[in-house]
């Protein structure tokens, strides 16, 4: 899906008539949010819908012909959790078909092998959260796939050469019960030219090198060391706009001069883009939002969306920190009855990735390239709430009706009515139990 910011002339009408436009500069009061009325939504409750496969990220998909595809699960070297080969896809003449397949139906692609160590290629586990389809192929088979990469110095040791990888030396606890390494993630696009019967691997997107890591003393979180991941891609024009989450140190980390507001100032939901003509060879073509435009470099780091972040004297918190308090794991949306963007993300409330809520927030702006739009994010709100359980990756899901269908609906376009799935991690399920109705 390709959003033509010239075309939708309902939203260009509407910011014409309320004479909208974003910040001048990011300490700006005035901001479109402010003027733009925030959509209202409601849940309506379904009998649960189960998934009958291993889920752990957002789901990948895309309409391949008059069949609809998705790309759950996990595929790689993982010393931790041991190897995977769950990275498999879905098919059905609907959303609804084929999120129903039993595991069995499943079918695993041809995927790129990982490279010895010091090699450069494929380390790590990955996972699929996003496929962008590229237009020019009438047929829909041309996919890259945006994947979530995870790496530990036991699969990525540190080369002095090239800066890439990790030094095993106070390294975090990551999150098993065992006494194990906390991982890195990392961003990269796999391009698939049959309908995603095999992939090959293109490069990274995005990455974050070792100064960026948090070590002992201070990270206890058992989360991550540090690094970008849990990913949404949207495609605006000629460019990816990347969602991801920002996990790192806002610069080099010292454990003599390190502080806990300096990092939480720097962690969140982040933006950044990439040329769709540079899809092909993407490492070292990414742009991160740095606070005025998109001029950070691809394993730099830039600034998080402000709107996004929870203040500190609400609960808010850096990433390392055994407490949380940091919203994570966007999944973006376009929607075509609201004319805006959509974003759904969870929240961190405790070590481990622990919290109980999911949340929703809004983007009136067309167009993420023009000025401030890619930050203009509405305050999150409450969407759901199930105390007592850990709740992860939120996602809108098309549903069977014959408009969802007629329009090709995925998870990247949606329209009024739309199939709310999550992962209720403590329970190693994913399902839906509501439908969400948008109403401007």
């Amino acid at each position: 899906m390709v959003i033509k910011s010239t075309n939708l002339l309902v939203l260009a009408t509407l910011l014409s008539l309320t004479g909208c436009k974003g910040p001048e500069n990011e300490d700006s009061a005035t901001s479109q949010t402010e003027v733009f009325k925030t959509p209202s939504f409601k849940l309506i409750q379904t009998d649960t819908f189960n998934f009958n496969n291993f889920v752990d990220c957002n789901m990948a998909e895309a309409w391949v012909g008059d069949t609809f595809r998705i790309f759950p699960g996990k595929y790689g070297e993982d010393p931790v959790w041991g190897a995977a080969k769950e990275l498999k896809f879905s098919s059905g003449r609907n959303a609804d078909e084929a999120f129903s397949n039993p595991a069995t139906a499943y079918v695993a692609p041809d995927m790129p092998k990982n490279v010895p160590i010091n090699t450069r290629g494929l380390h790590g586990a990955v996972w699929f959260e996003t496929v962008y389809q590229d237009p020019k192929d009438a047929s829909g088979k041309t996919l890259y796939a945006v994947y979530h990469n995870e790496n530990y110095p036991a699969t990525l040791p540190f080369d002095e050469k090239t800066g890439e990888g990790y030094i095993d030396k106070n390294w975090p606890l990551g999150l098993t019960e065992r006494i194990t390494p906390a991982a890195v993630c990392r961003i990269g696009i796999m391009k698939s030219t049959n309908g995603g019967w095999s992939w090959e691997n293109k490069g990274l997107f995005i990455e974050d090198k070792q100064p960026r890591m948090i070590l002992k003393p201070h990270n206890t979180s058992k989360t991550f060391a540090g690094g970008v991941g849990d990913p949404s891609a949207v495609a605006v024009d000629d460019y990816l706009y990347l969602f991801y989450g920002e996990y790192g140190y806002p610069g080099t980390y010292d454990a003599k001069t390190y502080d806990a507001k300096t990092e939480w100032g720097g962690q969140c939901i982040s933006v950044a883009r990439i040329a769709l003509s540079d899809l092909e060879n993407p490492q070292g073509k990414a742009k991160r939002w740095d606070g005025q435009g998109f001029n950070a470099d691809w394993d730099s780091f830039g600034k998080p969306v402000a709107s996004l972040q929870i203040p500190m004297e609400n609960g808010g918190g850096p990433a390392s920190s055994p407490t949380g308090g940091f919203h994570w794991g966007p999944s973006v949306s376009w929607n075509t009855h609201l004319n805006c963007w959509v974003m759904l993300m969870g929240k961190v409330e405790g070590q481990s990735w622990i919290g109980s809520e999911l949340y929703i927030s809004f983007n009136p702006h067309t167009d993420l390239g023009e000025g401030f739009n890619s930050q203009d994010w509405s305050k999150p709100q409450l969407l759901v709430d199930k105390p007592g359980h850990v709740m992860w990756y939120p996602s809108l899901q098309p549903l069977s009706t014959q408009e969802d269908i007629a329009n090709k609906h995925t998870s990247l376009r949606l329209g009024k009515k739309a199939r709310l799935f999550f992962k209720y991690s403590d329970l190693g399920k994913y399902c839906s139990e509501y439908i969400v109705e948008f109403e401007k």
